[in-house]
């Protein structure tokens, strides 16, 4: 993600190897779901530019999250990875 660290948005990029469906999700440092931002979404493999999302630092209430640690975790059918950000206030 870029930036890392971030106030308030950041910006996930990735691509994947194989074409298939995407999840992309964001967890807190318990392990608790705080936003969905890719659910089941088919995407081709090989796309040149890749593919973006945008976190507005909001979970999937619409609340605005507390600072500190977060990890994004990307699944594909093949594939899985988890990353961590920090979101500073």
């Amino acid at each position: 993600n870029y930036p890392n660290p971030f106030n308030p948005i950041t910006t996930i990029s990735y691509n994947v190897e194989t074409s298939g469906y995407v999840n992309l999700k964001i967890y807190d440092v318990m392990g608790r779901l705080v936003r969905t931002l890719v659910d089941n979404k088919y995407v081709s493999a090989g796309y040149q530019e890749g593919y973006s999302v945008v976190w507005n630092s909001l979970d999937n209430y619409g609340k605005k999250v507390s600072a500190g640690l977060y990890i994004y975790r990307l699944e594909s059918a093949t594939h899985s990875m988890a990353n961590k950000m920090i979101l500073l206030k």
